[in-house]
């Protein structure tokens, strides 16, 4: 492929990656959105195949059609609940990507670049593989809070910001080193020890943060990838690997600080770890704050009955348990009955577990009734019934009352303050920020346990009798 139909097909890319980005930024063009990213990687992935000086496509074409019967058959399997864990891991790819891209682009020994050229190219391989590596750790640290495989409590280590200050000077006189390097035997010593002092500062980072701002996390890490990429798309002298990693890095940096606004949370804070902060503890006490009321399938039927404004706030519980279209039903169900029903989505951290607002929406939930935190905080107290199925952190009362929990400052819909409060949980498991809930135990709170399918099935039921 000539060089100049290269760059019209890396044009065309890049124009159809940037309506991708504008197509996302609503539900009603996100799957057009989605369209044009697909169709705009596969044409960057076979220009630059074509243009690239391949001897023997063998290896090429097997690594593709390996690697695509991989993604294909892993996204297959991950539930809409499992996408933010997806997210993180795919993260760690790229990251891990651009730390071997980076030493491999450094060992080439056809290389022949000398004076400011050299230095320049070296320069790009150092950032990529410094970026790469605390992408792929930090992407990892996330991926496991997610799961529930690592503790979403932070970490926090004594003098752990000089820890990272520390890694990082460190890091810069390595790189003065590597710079300074009479041969590549040499360089490659500082380059190896940086990549992995670089991996153990994504680690500490991320494990410094509570599992209730994961969702921050990850988004910041989506930063992160796409500026490795552009340092990677420097290296392999790849203007549209370049403009794409610039792309990501810019909009995933901008929805972080949207996103770190609407959870009261400081940007620099975030993405440094908690850098600049002194309270929090590691968790908050694990000790019962009183008694719990349980409630019944029937009794919550009645109350639902006799109710006339209800708000329901979905959860993680509701995504896995698939209860969305009999939430649904009973919706419609009260609504004919002249019952005002309501739907509150927390801006953030509602949002990345299963995706409440695209999960109502796939079950004709009326877009209208779906209303973010601060629409509805303030109805609360107005409100008889309030129906938490499988929330935790959002609805803790705990971020505006302690201090010293991971979550303090974090915006909650204030569930509290209705009439009466349900809660549907399986048991009194915390959740991602590994705190207790003091809302459990209110007087007007009521505990509904069992599996959330099973008991909004028992409240449909008994709505219809």
């Amino acid at each position: 492929m000539s060089e100049g139909i290269t760059t019209v097909a890396y044009i065309g890319a890049s124009i159809l990656f940037i309506m991708s980005l504008g197509g996302l930024s609503n539900q009603e063009t996100a799957r057009r959105g989605n369209i044009y990213g697909i169709v705009g990687m596969a044409i960057a992935v076979l220009a630059t195949i074509l243009a690239t000086q391949i001897d023997d496509y063998t290896v090429l074409i097997v690594a593709v059609v390996v690697g695509g019967a991989i993604g294909m058959f892993a996204a297959a399997k991950v539930e809409m609940t499992q996408m933010p864990e997806l997210v993180a891991i795919l993260h760690s790819f790229v990251g891990l990507a651009a730390v071997l891209v980076g030493v491999a682009s450094y060992v080439d020994p056809t290389s022949n670049l000398v004076g400011v050229d050299k230095t320049i190219h070296e320069v790009e391989i150092f950032l990529g593989v410094f970026i790469g590596a605390i992408t792929f750790t930090g992407s990892v640290i996330a991926f496991g809070k997610l799961r529930g495989s690592i503790s979403g409590k932070p970490l926090m280590l004594p003098g752990r910001h000089l820890m990272n200050i520390a890694g990082i000077v460190a890091s810069l006189w390595l790189g003065y080193v590597f710079l300074g390097a009479a041969s590549h035997d040499a360089g490659l010593t500082p380059l190896l020890i940086m990549t992995g002092i670089a991996c153990v500062i994504g680690i500490h980072l991320v494990m410094a943060i509570g599992g209730a701002d994961m969702p921050v996390v990850v988004s910041m890490l989506n930063s992160y990838s796409g500026w490795a990429a552009a340092a990677t798309g420097f290296m392999l002298s790849n203007d549209l690997l370049i403009i794409v990693g610039a792309l990501v890095g810019s909009s995933g940096a901008i929805l972080s600080y949207i996103m770190c606004r609407a959870m009261n949370r400081s940007f620099i804070s975030v993405i440094l770890g908690g850098f600049g902060t002194t309270g929090g503890t590691a968790a908050a006490s694990d000790e019962e704050q009183g008694e719990v009321v349980p409630t019944s399938i029937d009794e919550t039927a009645a109350m639902l009955s006799d109710a006339k404004e209800v708000i329901i706030v979905p959860g993680y519980g509701m995504a896995v348990a698939q209860a969305q279209s009999s939430v649904s039903e009973i919706t419609r169900l009260l609504r004919d009955k002249g019952v005002n029903v309501r739907f509150g989505i927390h801006p953030v951290a509602g949002r990345l577990p299963g995706h409440m607002n695209v999960l109502l929406a796939e079950a004709k939930v009326p877009y209208d009734i779906v209303l973010e935190m601060d629409e509805l905080n303030e109805d609360f107290p107005d409100t008889d019934v309030v129906l938490v199925i499988g929330a935790n952190d959002i609805v803790n009362p705990g971020a505006q009352d302690d201090p010293n929990s991971p979550i303090a400052g974090m915006p909650v819909l204030e569930v509290w303050k209705a009439t009466t409060s349900i809660v549907f949980k399986r048991s009194m498991a915390s959740g991602y920020a590994g705190v207790d809930n003091p809302l459990f135990y209110k007087e007007n709170n009521r505990m509904l346990f069992g599996d959330a399918k099973d008991s909004i099935d028992g409240i449909l039921q008994g709505l219809k009798t």
